[in-house]
């Protein structure tokens, strides 16, 4: 249970070590999928049309979330896993301490900014992508409430970033997860109004999610101000500098754009699907399916951050070899992990859906026909993810930022289009212009990791 050493780290079995860190990530991101699953659920379950409208409204408004927020929390992120792990695979831990402190301010500034804009643009971003006025009512809904909380949301990222990038995914595993464990105790009760709570629908879904981000926010300060290992909240460290603000811009900044543009990619995918002639039924199955695909990314990106951490000590230390090993068996791992996940799933398919949304024979069909076409693709998206992880711990953000909008700009909305709209397959058509555009860029990933451009560090 103890969090992995930096010995450990750079001299154990890959594999062990790997699964040893991401584990606790692996059952906060299970956490997380059964939040998601626990949202769609709950509103799946209400009365009348009120249930396709409200877990359409959910799907609809996400994408515009992740797009405002994208920049900053892959700045963020990926400038945070760099510099932390690096450093502290030098032996330079004050320096790791200091990476953290930083991006603590700046994410909290660009929380505060980003909410205030997305507060004020949700209603009409939202009537943009959907022209269904209930799925566009319902997700306008929710969305502002999400934005009202959004510095909550970046504080509990970077904390898990940094000490994920440290070695340490248990305290993020137990903290996070708390926070996740008690969103999900609370949506029924704010959904129809259980006990003394009044019944909010899909307000009430927010309004969970509001009160456990803050909660969780206040507690991971409060972790970090008693101190983690090397790394703990100092007011003296806190005060902006523009030198760590440029170095984490030129760090994270390849990975902020790739992230925002990818985002905006499933902006306009969601409009796609909002332009469909059942939208209502599609982008319903669509959020249900996507929430179930969750399930197999727990272990994938559970592993991914076990990755990034021993890729980027390993080179903070010099150890290319080690590095080289780390890369050659996790890509392995992560792609016959979810070959075989998928599988599972894709026989699961029609029960899984029709849990969440019961007596709607044509939202579980739909889902079903997604899942049934996506997880083709799904082991080459494993690919995918590898290569991120491996270039966030060397701190070489480019090469995937031009992959991940390649995959969306050149591959998947232009295929979605064209065998959704231009040959007329309609929501089948987006569901294969999306696997196709998962395979290709799996493809794209693996030659981008065999070329060995990732083997620099980043820290002098």
């Amino acid at each position: 249970m103890a969090p992995a050493s930096r010995e450990e780290i750079l001299e154990g079995p890959v594999l062990r070590i790997m699964a040893r860190l991401g584990w606790p990530a692996m059952v906060f991101g299970l956490l997380n999928t059964l939040y998601n699953l626990a949202d769609a659920f709950w509103i799946g379950h209400l009365p009348g049309g009120e249930a396709g409208a409200s877990v359409a409204g959910i799907q609809a408004s996400w994408p515009i979330v992740w797009f405002l927020i994208s920049f900053a929390a892959g700045v963020g992120g990926a400038a945070v896993s760099a510099l932390v792990s690096q450093y502290i695979g030098a032996g330079r831990y004050a320096e790791a301490n200091t990476s953290l402190n930083q991006l603590l301010s700046l994410g909290l500034v660009l929380g505060v900014g980003l909410g205030i804009l997305g507060f004020l643009w949700a209603a009409p971003l939202v009537r943009m992508l959907v022209p269904v006025e209930a799925v566009a009512e319902a997700a306008t809904t929710y969305i502002r409430l999400i934005f009202l909380g959004l510095p909550f949301l970046f504080i509990p990222s970077l904390f898990y970033y940094a000490l994920a990038a440290a070695g340490d995914t248990l305290t993020p595993m137990f903290v996070n997860g708390a926070g996740v464990i008690l969103n999900i105790a609370l949506d029924p009760f704010w959904i129809f109004g259980w006990g003394p709570f009044p019944r909010e629908g899909i307000a009430g879904a927010a309004y969970a999610t509001l009160l456990s981000q803050g909660l969780t926010a206040t507690a991971c300060l409060w972790v970090l101000y008693r101190g983690v290992g090397h790394l703990r909240l100092s007011w003296r460290e806190l005060r902006p500098r523009l030198s760590w603000a440029l170095k984490a811009l030129r760090i994270g900044l390849p990975a902020g754009l790739g992230s925002s543009s990818v985002a905006l990619g499933f902006v306009v995918l969601t409009g796609l699907i909002g332009r469909l002639p059942r939208a209502e039924i599609a982008l319903a199955a669509y959020g249900i399916a996507d929430r179930l695909l969750g399930i197999l990314f727990v272990v994938s990106d559970g592993l991914s951050t076990g990755f990034t951490t021993m890729v980027g000590q390993a080179l903070g230390a010099g150890r290319f070899q080690r590095a080289g090993e780390v890369v050659r068996k996790g890509i392995l791992t992560l792609f016959l992990l979810l070959a075989g996940e998928s599988l599972v799933l894709y026989l699961l398919r029609h029960p899984l859906v029709a849990i969440f949304i019961p007596g709607r024979e044509d939202v579980i069909a739909e889902g079903a026909r997604f899942i049934s076409i996506f997880s083709v693709g799904m082991p080459f998206l494993g690919l995918f993810f590898a290569a991120s992880a491996v270039y966030r711990g060397a701190g070489h953000n480019v090469p995937t930022m031009v992959l991940g909008i390649l995959r969306l700009w050149a591959l998947r909305i232009p295929l979605s289009w064209l065998f959704g709209f231009a040959l007329g397959w309609g929501s089948g058509g987006i569901w294969w212009g999306m696997t196709a555009s998962n395979i290709v860029a799996g493809l794209g990933a693996l030659a981008l990791l065999t070329s060995g451009s990732w083997r620099r560090r980043v820290v002098d």
